[in-house]
């Protein structure tokens, strides 16, 4: 009994060193320690391949007056022994209010190892879940009498890489994530940040904060084959985490947006922070359909999700951005007053968008081509000096310009089977907003708007904070749990990347959060944007994209000299390579109506889906995807390339045996090129069945779209 009693005290050390959790299918390996001084440390396996070199955590608390009083504030990074470890399995299976897939199965290995730290008392636990395709952690603080409030000063989790991968990525800022998609070695990060740093200066708010700075959905590929994404899930309470990279030692490390006066955020015990995502695999396929980041989140807290639907709309909107029609009403007045400027008596400008006769034209349009509902923007008082003023009380989101008449025009679409879909930009009043918030819901239940589009365009206002600190992305959760008490559907654009929440919130059905196809407008985004997006930015959630431009070139339609960097096929395959239950046909209905064949796959295409089967993808090079119809047995095709042309083959295995589809493919024509010949296209109609395989031309900057209807 004595030799076993010393075996057994010798075996805890090497415990509390090292301990290992691996995935169901035991593919991902996931092992914890200590370091000699105490601090936590993790690394990450796939298939024996090392994925994560051993990397620490820990968090560093702020010592000023802001902290807990009576507190001392020592740091929760090392000093630490294990307490306990404990390891549990988890397997089940959800369905989605809407998604890619009917279901999703959530199965993981857990390991959660609760730490003392002897020197102050305190306990913290450390929490891995390790799936197959990938793990997360986060940090959990229990309501203790030595530790209740803190502030965080830095949190310090590490993602050490193994080598100089190729990385695609945005640059670390605090306000934005419109940015064009840079591809170079890690080590190639510093060069491009320093060259174009004053350049990333001209977007409407923006906070560049390192040389070495990035953002995440961060995906990276490996020389030896493996695809790695380092993201977040379940981003509440807490500000949102970009990446600085130690590019000599090839570490990645957590950077938290400050608020207002540098800190990172305020905590009350029982605590959790988000997790820290890592995804692998040796297929680019999974990461775009493995669900990790969803998987991470809470289910759904709507009770009855009945009134919440995936819609195709288009709207008052690309006039405005291209430059042919105004947001504003007027331009009589240098600078307008909520309650006092009488627009009565001013002249409009003429260029208004916001008209009754142009919203009624776009009511006809989506009545007769079956889409849900119609955007309209500039519909409300205010916009003369909406931007650039730091102005707080900006927009009161109930009064209408002079020519729009809400209660007809709602009417009016109701009448033929429409909704008109809100639009509040804020102007990052987030202040303002939130004293008109229930005014302003309250009057869309009134007239039966069922969602809103929001905007936080400039820089925010409590001023000195930012659009991804912990109280704006408290504000931008106030917003969707507000809406959902109204019944109301939120598509949040500039505001903070999403981490998934939207499984929790389901009524968020869309954010913006990145450089999307108004940009066309601005220059354009590189070809090969659109097949970037889905590993990067998508892995958090839906964006709402507003794709469908047929006419690229906008000179020969207004006085704008950018074009859009696609094919008209290419805008067609969007649909479904850039996944959402929120989709824009975002043209002007004339210029649909010169494209009426092809403009069919719109009036056809689903957006919402019972499954999804990637076919082919490699990041920024290309992606097809086929996606089954919600209640139907109809498929969808698409796919989208990039910079180069290319031939998809798309294997028909996912049909039903023994059934017949009609097919209709539509896709780039011979010599159909994104600079030179953009709406060159031809559509094709067949009969198909299962195992039969197309292969598909798609021209530089192309793509294509498939419509399968069951016989």
């Amino acid at each position: 009994m004595i030799k076993k009693y010393i075996i057994l005290l010798a075996l805890l050390p090497m415990m509390a060193a090292a301990q290992t959790v691996k995935s169901p299918n035991g593919n991902v390996s996931l092992t914890f320690s200590l370091s000699d001084k105490g601090q936590p440390t993790y690394e990450m396996k796939y298939k024996d391949k090392q994925v994560v070199n051993p990397s620490h955590l820990g968090l560093e608390l702020a010592r000023d007056k802001h902290a807990s009083k009576g507190m001392e504030e020592t740091d929760l990074m090392d000093g630490f022994t294990v307490k306990s470890t404990k390891t549990s399995s988890f397997d089940e299976t959800w369905r989605p209010v809407w998604g890619e897939t009917a279901t999703i199965r959530n199965h993981y290995n857990e390991m959660a190892v609760c730490l003392h730290q002897p020197s102050s008392d305190r306990d913290i636990t450390i929490r891995f879940r390790v799936y197959d395709y990938g793990m997360g952690l986060r940090y959990e603080f229990p309501q203790q009498q030595t530790l209740n409030y803190f502030v965080i000063k830095e949190e310090h989790t590490q993602f050490a890489m193994t080598a100089d991968h190729t990385a695609y990525w945005i640059p670390g800022d605090y306000d934005t994530q419109e940015y064009e998609y840079n591809i170079t070695p890690l080590t190639g990060i510093r060069a491009v940040i320093a060259k174009y740093r004053e350049a990333y200066k001209s977007n409407s708010s923006t906070t560049v904060f390192s040389n070495t700075g990035v953002q995440t959905s961060l995906q990276l590929k490996t020389k030896d084959g493996l695809y790695i994404n380092i993201h977040e899930a379940a981003c509440l309470d807490y500000p949102t985490m970009h990446l600085n990279l130690d590019d000599k030692n090839l570490v990645f490390e957590s950077w938290l947006t400050p608020d207002a006066v540098g800190r990172k955020g305020f905590i009350q015990t029982p605590f959790n922070t988000p997790w820290r995502t890592v995804m692998v695999s040796d297929d680019a396929r999974d990461m775009l359909s493995c669900k990790l980041t969803l998987n991470l989140n809470e289910p759904c807290k709507i009770e009855d999700t009945s009134w919440i639907h995936p819609t195709k709309y288009c709207g008052v909107w690309w006039n405005m951005i291209v430059g042919t029609k105004s947001w504003s009403y007027t331009n009589d007045l240098p600078s307008v007053r909520l309650g006092f400027t009488d627009y009565t008596k001013c002249k409009p400008n003429g260029t208004h968008g916001a008209t009754n006769e142009e919203v009624k034209r776009y009511i006809d349009f989506a009545a007769k081509n079956g889409l849900q509902e119609v955007l309209v923007e500039g519909w409300n008082e205010g916009w003369e000096d909406w931007f650039g003023h730091q102005k707080l009380d900006v927009f009161d989101f109930v009064t209408p310009y002079p020519d729009f008449d809400i209660k007809m025009l709602n009417d009016y679409a109701h009448a033929k089977g429409v909704k008109l879909m809100m639009h509040h930009e804020t102007s990052s009043s987030a202040l303002n907003y939130e004293r008109h918030m229930e005014d302003a819901f309250s009057l869309m239940n009134k007239y039966g708007y069922d969602a809103v589009k929001t905007g936080y365009v400039g820089d925010i206002i409590p001023r000195g904070e930012y659009h991804y600190s912990q109280l704006m992305n408290n504000h931008y959760q106030h917003v969707i749990e507000t809406a959902a008490k109204h019944h109301i559907m939120v598509n949040a654009h500039e505001a903070t990347r999403p981490t998934g929440i939207c499984r929790t919130w389901p009524n968020l059905i869309g954010n913006e959060s990145a450089r999307g196809t108004e940009y066309e407008a601005f220059g354009g985004n590189v070809a090969y944007h659109t097949v970037m997006l889905p590993f990067t930015r998508l892995q958090g959630g839906p964006m709402d994209y507003t794709p469908g431009i047929f006419e690229t070139r906008l000179s020969d339609w207004s006085q704008n000299p950018s074009f859009v960097h696609t094919t008209l096929c290419g805008q067609l395959s969007l649909y479904l390579v850039m996944y959402s239950p929120l989709q824009m046909a975002a043209d002007l209905p004339e210029h649909y109506e010169k494209y009426d064949d092809a403009f069919q796959f719109i009036r056809d295409v689903a957006c919402d889906w019972d499954d999804s089967k990637y076919l082919e993808a490699e990041p920024a090079q290309y992606i097809t995807v086929a996606r089954k119809a919600k209640g139907t047995d109809n498929w969808f095709v698409g796919g989208k390339t990039g910079e180069e042309a290319r031939t998809a083959v798309v294997r028909l295995d996912f049909l039903d045996k023994g059934r017949k589809y009609d097919c209709a493919i539509y896709q780039d024509a011979k010599g159909a090129d994104y600079e030179h010949n953009p709406k060159a296209y031809q559509i094709i109609h067949k009969t198909v069945k299962k195992g039969d395989v197309l292969k598909i031309n798609e021209a530089r900057g192309g793509g294509f779209a498939v419509s399968l209807i069951a016989k």
